[in-house]
């Protein structure tokens, strides 16, 4: 799976001003479908509190946070199946992302077009869904014809994978007729590998951002109830074991223009907020592709590393560099909370908490690693 997260949604929703505010890139945003064309690129780094803490513990001469990668994809519309406003483009696109945030206008502005001339989130989800759907049908009418195929002309052990992949796509399509997503259709182990050549778009697993104004931004913080536009995309998000992440891009902008950390902070504590709206995205992004951070943390460098649920070890060390993992011995490792409980390494290890750890350890999230190795 790719290690991105592309941006989508309908034309004018305001995808590119959020992609702006994430990577400060310069993006096109303007007032009139399709200004986005070609995907623009953005590396955005991770926001971790305990990357700061580290940092300010051990004092280092550089800190460097994890990262992630957004990519911001033209609007498609209804038809974009069929090739509508340079759909085959587009969904192009979204095939080489790993997970998609789709972005949905929640807020009535008559200053901004909307590609439909009216607000309305369940509508505009529902495009969106079905565009997806529709294009995923195209591909499994392809690859049914190619295990059809094969059920008549090849080797018994190439027949009996078509018959897996008949038996995904009999489950498939049916959702997919109904504007389902592949996603939500239950697979055996055996029938999604049959059916990965696919690469179906809505397997995807998707977050959705609800683009909020001021007001609502500020109406969502102090724990009222939200508008409708909002409670519309939540419900959606929630039917599919998904979140829904608000997002109001004037408030992003104010706080992103607040020099120090420290009077950030007090901003979002004055609206009642833990974090803001595109932190809760990249964390959500960050979910959504299965990854986790650890840390390596020292005099020279405080360092948090990105690897996926589950990795081992010396998988771990070999996001470092390749000789870390070939000439793996141990790893040396604590936990941030541990850290935060006691203060320094000295302490940990006087309490017990310090641990050595072999081949067969899965880094966990919050992991204070250091390796050992030889070459």
């Amino acid at each position: 799976m790719a290690l991105n997260c592309g941006i989508v949604g309908l034309p004018n929703v305001g995808k590119s001003t959020i992609f702006q505010a994430l990577s400060g890139a310069a993006a096109e945003a303007a007032n009139y479908p399709f200004c986005t064309i070609n995907p623009n690129v953005g590396i955005v780094n991770v926001p971790d509190q305990r990357l700061t803490k580290l940092s300010g513990i051990f004092k280092p001469q550089k800190t460097i946070p994890a990262t992630v990668e957004f990519v911001d994809i033209a609007g498609l519309v209804k038809g974009a199946s069929r090739g509508e406003g340079l759909g085959n483009q587009f969904l192009s696109h979204i095939r080489e992302v790993g997970v998609i945030a789709q972005v949905v206008r929640c807020f009535d502005d008559p200053d901004i077009i909307h590609v439909s001339n009216t607000v309305d989130p369940d509508s505009d989800m529902e495009t969106i869904n079905i565009e997806l759907a529709l294009a995923d049908l195209d591909t499994l009418s392809r690859r049914r014809e190619r295990a059809e195929r094969a059920l008549k002309v090849q080797a018994k052990a190439e027949q009996k994978q078509a018959e897996t992949v008949l038996s995904a796509l009999d489950k498939i399509g049916p959702a997919l007729e109904n504007g389902k997503p592949v996603r939500s259709v239950p697979l055996s182990d055996d029938e999604k590998a049959a059916v990965y050549d696919c690469h179906f778009i809505s397997a995807k697993s998707q977050l959705y951002v609800c683009n909020v104004d001021e007001a609502e931004m500020r109406r969502i913080a102090s724990g009222a109830a939200p508008s409708a536009h909002v409670e519309a995309v939540r419900r959606r998000a929630a039917s599919e074991g998904s979140e829904a992440v608000p997002i109001c891009g004037k408030f992003e902008a104010e706080l992103g223009s607040l020099e120090s950390e420290e009077d950030r902070l007090a901003f979002l504590e004055e609206l009642g907020l833990k974090e803001s709206g595109l932190s809760a995205l990249i964390h959500a992004a960050f979910r959504l592709l299965g990854l986790r951070t650890f840390f390596t943390a020292g005099a020279d460098e405080c360092r948090a590393w990105t690897i996926h649920a589950g990795d081992s070890a010396p998988k771990a060390a070999g996001v470092i560099h390749s000789d870390f993992e070939k000439g793996f011995i141990k790893a040396e490792v604590y936990s941030y909370e541990d850290l935060l409980q006691y203060g320094s390494e000295a302490k940990i290890k006087e309490a017990g908490k310090y641990r050595v750890e072999g081949r067969e350890y899965p880094v966990q999230d919050g992991d204070v690693v250091f390796f050992k190795f030889n070459v």
